[in-house]
């Protein structure tokens, strides 16, 4: 991102390049305490994303000019060694079909610059049964429906575990992708509870269900953790990272499946991207993809969504801005996390998004710092939030220091569980908007939340603290900070489904200033039973970064929070993040779209 803030050339903007710098983390290892929440509600968010971080590759296998068609792009990442970058030069190209790695890894596919390279589409590929502006897939079709490769496993459920036993290692090998599975819940556990049925869980009648994953003997498996073999001994198997959910267990006939191939570290880098007039269903997609990224790229006018992690793991988006939608309606996400594992999005711009960030059924991932504005939805007058939990089985998922309007859980396809909301500023509000018009909303069935450090709301138009079932916990549903356990939208039931009480009564809450009571609140009444309520209101700084990363420049770190001091909201506890930094000092075209450098 650093780039965009080249054009204006005074002694201040200079000095905010360190801000927008696109350079990977170095220090994100575990942060020694977290102390708040205990360790059967979270898991180590250090090891999101690539290991060591994303390769700085050097070496040019080929260079193209405009001019060049999507087959000759194509042509040269399937001869590209092992490695070695895919460099287009700076200028237009008009592509009349979309890009496809097939089944390719190890390759960049590089620009000169996302305000030098651009990539106009006006056709789209294949992938797989989906169309797409650029594809990154492996080389075989190996999905859900009946995979050759899969097995019972028998052994090995404890949360934390770094070793299961499976009913077969034949065909597996050490570095291969497991994808873990087990039967939705049939009924309500009373706890966690996985579900994607409706009536039951699920207001979406499209179907009896709608999640993604498998489906066998007629039973959904929505809860998925893809996990990579380090060591095979017979049939007990060493897997990292280690298990995530407390629920795996033998009454839900659990099992792992593994595609042949996968696409790995293949990256996009430093590009605009038009996708207004191509007609593809997405943006970048990845398919089986593994360790794979997105890096400092402009992207314009997606259809169903910009980047679409579809059964993919520990692959990065970051430093880069997405703006608009072909379509506003309700399916028009921005990163769209679609089945898949560890993967990280962090420090991107979300400009005129109807739904940024779309969590489907996700483990693991950590979704940081992130800008988001204006977003744009059909019905004028409803607020969507930046962030929205989507489909059943999302479980221990992190959304920190995040700067948006709201976070939500929804139940439209499902249950949810174990989300962390860290240090985020949600205002539950936006300019024109009067409808669902909170920070914080957790439907019927997402539950053992922790929301923590967090500034919550709007000064002046929130009233209500919370509006659910709870004793005294009524009001307006659009100017409430929480909306808790309804099945419905505004304080509703909708789908032929109660209200769900363990929605408060699972969810950890402490040291969320907020606008209404206009306080932090340190309630050990906001501390569920059988956790302990802590000792005092320290905060760490971050819970996947062990200190400030050299990206963040020399603003105040950490940005948001109960702790912070002399910040730009009228309770001080908040900075702007880099994002929304890059955001403030870029010059916009006159549609509001970021204009990028003079070449």
């Amino acid at each position: 991102m650093s780039i965009w803030v080249m054009r204006r050339k005074t002694l201040l903007l200079f000095s905010l390049i360190l801000l927008c710098l696109s350079t990977y983390s170095d220090a994100q290892t575990n942060p020694s305490s977290i102390g708040i929440i205990g360790v059967d509600r979270r898991i180590d968010w250090s090891q999101a994303g690539i290991p060591g971080g994303i390769p700085n590759r050097t070496a040019i296998c080929a260079t193209l000019n405009p001019g060049a068609t999507a087959a000759q792009i194509n042509s040269a990442i399937a001869a590209c060694p092992s490695g070695q970058v895919v460099f287009l030069s700076a200028g237009t190209y008009n592509l009349s079909a979309g890009i496809d790695f097939a089944g390719k890894s190890n390759v960049t596919l590089r620009g000169a610059g996302p305000d030098l390279t651009t990539l106009v589409f006006t056709g789209n590929v294949n992938c797989w049964g989906q169309s797409a502006s650029i594809c990154v897939r492996n080389a075989d079709l190996h999905w859900i429906g009946g995979p050759a490769h899969s097995t019972t496993w028998t052994a090995g459920y404890a949360k934390g575990t770094t070793q299961i036993t499976l009913g077969s290692t034949a065909g597996l090998s050490v570095g291969s992708l497991l994808i873990l599975d087990q039967d939705n819940d049939t009924t309500d556990t009373g706890g966690v509870y996985v579900c994607d049925t409706n009536t039951a869980c699920a207001t979406d009648t499209s179907s009896s269900s709608s999640s993604p994953g498998r489906n066998l003997n007629g039973v959904d498996r929505n809860q998925q953790q893809f996990v990579q073999v380090t060591a095979i001994k017979g049939t007990r198997v060493t897997i990292s990272p280690g298990l995530y959910m407390p629920n795996w267990r033998s009454s839900q006939n659990p099992g792992a499946w593994w595609a042949r191939t996968k696409a790995t570290l293949d990256g996009i880098e430093n590009m605009t991207l038009d996708h207004t007039t191509g007609g593809a269903k997405g943006g970048i997609l990845f398919l089986n993809a593994y360790k794979c990224w997105v890096k400092n790229v402009k992207s314009l006018k997606a259809n169903r969504n910009h980047v679409w992690l579809y059964q993919t793991a520990r692959t990065v988006v970051r430093d880069t801005y997405f703006y608009g939608t072909q379509n506003a309606l309700a399916l028009s996400y921005g990163v769209e996390s679609f089945m898949g594992s560890d993967n990280l999005i962090e420090n991107n711009i979300f400009q005129r998004v109807t739904a940024p960030v779309l969590m489907g059924n996700s483990s693991g991932t950590v979704v940081g710092y992130n800008f988001f504005t204006d977003h744009y939805y059909d019905v004028a007058s409803w607020m969507t939030t930046s962030i929205d939990a989507h489909d059943a089985g999302t479980g221990m998922n992190l959304f920190e220091g995040n700067e948006g309007n709201g976070f939500l859980e929804d139940n439209i396809h499902g249950s949810h569980n174990f989300a962390t909301v860290f240090r985020n500023q949600f205002t539950g509000l936006e300019p024109g908007k009067r409808l669902q018009t909170n920070a914080i909303i957790l439907m019927a069935h997402s539950r053992y939340a922790n929301i923590v450090g967090n500034v919550l709301g709007t000064s002046g138009y929130h009233t209500v603290y919370e509006h659910s079932q709870a004793s005294g916990h009524t009001g307006s549903p659009d100017k409430s900070i929480y909306l808790l356990g309804w099945s419905g939208v505004q304080g509703k039931t909708a789908g032929g489904m109660p209200y769900d009480p363990l929605v408060a009564s699972t969810l950890l809450r402490w040291g969320n200033f907020d606008y209404v009571t206009k306080q932090a609140q340190w309630n050990s009444a906001e501390i569920p039973a059988g956790n302990a309520v802590p000792a005092d209101h320290t905060l760490p700084s971050s819970l996947y970064l062990s200190s400030k990363p050299k990206w963040w420049g020399t603003m105040p770190w950490p940005a948001i929070g109960p702790d912070v001091t002399g910040g730009q909201d009228p309770s001080g506890d908040v900075y702007a993040n880099p994002a929304q930094v890059c955001y403030n000092v870029t010059p916009k075209d006159s549609h509001g779209i970021f204009l990028m450098p003079d070449t």
